[in-house]
């Protein structure tokens, strides 16, 4: 939901969807229901006035939680509508306890050619529809029935069948937002004494870093994940410079930094921590063997997501592989270890004869260390390959330091078992030899996207054409 919230003005007013107790730290407690004017709306955490029924102040003001505000008049305060959400996390709602054939939610989308999604319950499955928006502004599910808004959509579909025997009943039941979910801290709060944190348990370690499971023991104890950097991989300045452009990075499939600690040895990177652990492991569990191909390419779509937005604010990765992806609940994907790569070499990166991750990397970065995000481009080519062989390892049988020989060649891996010709084409663009025919990450998330299924709605005669002098209509709120 961040990402249609940043795009409002702080003028606008705001209803709570959820209610909230406040804990301190000047946080305002609320009831669902009640209405706002929006002071500052910089972080995670807003600045707000409550208002009475009829508009005035109430005199009450204080921080609320982003994640539980919705624009009055607008799509964000519709029960049924749940903001950017993944295929797979639709499906995970609408298959919990609470709903029914019929349970129905729209999202939003932002992939080509269509503005929402709709998702719907159908027994023990969930089928989705693409909602298009036309040039007059208005809305349809096929070329039959167009609406000026999607709550008429919703009321028509209601009455009419969306698909063969599937009419739509009640929205899906919603989970309200986590804290978890926030950055806890004001940016200028980013460096927090290691006193504030408790180590409690190893998750891994390499040859210059270990990363702990842990607590924050500030203002609110949560879980956290800690990576310790030893003293001599970086100094104090290039440690506080680097991570203090990390800060700035915030998207829903980048995992979270909370705060760094610089004084003291080691020096600390905390974030979030997720349930599931990272994605090579969840590939080869239970849970990731059951997965079928559209959901381990909503797996892809997510990774793609987060990598279109590290290339728009220009950030290499160099080590996206499954074993840096984590995954949450609801199977969200976030990218770890972003940006790291410039001072903070893993285990993963040793070899014969350089400290690269070798299977993962392309091949002018491993002859030059040239790393771009073209070299980005072609690890997740291997990713890919990685999510649909369900954590094979790439090259098998084939050693690193044959590796280059045979990918200057021209050789490259065979698709992983029951892998479609289309999905594997995609691998091959990520593998150009030649980095500039490569795709961006923009170009990936068009052909991932295309690559989803969607369901056919009901199939009705095309209407004739609109009258001349039909007038363009902007884009309105929902009434």
């Amino acid at each position: 939901m961040g990402d249609y919230m940043d795009m409002m003005p702080p003028s606008h007013r705001f209803i709570s969807q959820f209610d909230f107790k406040g804990s301190g730290r000047q946080e305002l407690s609320f009831k669902a229901g009640e209405r706002f004017q929006a002071v500052d709306r910089t972080g995670d955490w807003w600045m707000m006035e409550k208002l009475k029924a009829d508009g005035s102040s109430t005199g009450e003001k204080g921080l609320v939680p982003y994640n539980y505000m919705a624009e009055e008049g607008t799509v964000e305060e519709q029960p049924w509508f749940f903001g950017d959400l993944t295929r797979t996390e639709a499906v995970n709602l609408l298959l919990k306890g609470g709903n029914t054939t019929g349970s129905f939610l729209i999202r939003g989308s932002d992939k080509q050619g269509f503005t929402y999604a709709l998702s719907v319950r159908s027994e023990n499955t969930v089928k989705h529809f693409k909602i298009f928006q036309d040039e007059d502004g208005e809305y349809h599910v096929n070329t039959s029935s167009y609406f000026e808004d999607l709550n008429k959509l919703i009321e028509y579909y209601k009455v009419k069948t969306v698909a063969k025997g599937l009419l739509l009943t009640t929205p899906c039941v919603k989970d309200e937002p986590t804290g978890t979910e926030l950055s806890l801290l004001p940016v200028d709060e980013w460096e927090r004494p290691q006193e504030e944190f408790e180590l409690t348990q190893k998750l891994g370690s390499g040859n210059f870093s270990q990363v702990y499971e842990g607590y924050w023991l500030g203002k609110i104890k949560i879980k956290v994940a800690i990576k310790t950097i030893n003293y001599d991989v970086t100094t104090q300045e290039t440690f506080v410079r680097e991570t203090s452009f990390l800060k700035t990075l915030r998207h829903r499939n980048l995992v979270s930094l909370y705060a760094v600690c610089s004084v003291g040895k080691p020096f600390y990177i905390v974030t979030e921590l997720l349930s599931k652990g990272d994605l090579l492991k969840f590939l080869r569990s239970n849970e990731g063997e059951k997965l079928n191909v559209d959901g381990l390419l909503d797996i892809a779509g997510q990774i793609v997501d987060g990598m279109q937005y590290l290339e728009v604010n220009n950030c290499v990765h160099r080590d996206l592989a499954a074993r840096n992806i984590l995954i949450g609940k609801n199977n969200i994907c976030k990218i770890a270890d972003f940006g790291l790569a410039r001072f903070i070499k893993d285990e993963t990166y040793i070899s014969q004869s350089k400290e690269v991750p070798y299977k993962w990397t392309a091949p002018e970065a491993l002859a030059y260390g040239r790393y771009t995000l073209k070299s980005d481009a072609w690890s997740y080519g291997v990713l890919l390959y990685e999510i649909m062989s369900k954590g094979m390892n790439p090259y098998p049988g084939l050693h690193n330091s044959e590796l280059l020989r045979y990918l200057k060649k021209g050789n490259r891996m065979e698709a992983p078992p029951n892998c479609s010709d289309k999905i594997y084409k995609v691998m091959l663009d990520c593998w150009q030899e030649n980095p500039l025919k490569r795709p961006t990450f923009d170009d990936l998330k068009t052909s991932i996207d295309n690559l989803a299924n969607y369901e056919p709605s009901e199939d009705s005669p095309k209407p004739p054409n609109k009258p001349k002098g039909w007038m363009n209509k902007l884009r309105k709120p929902v009434k």
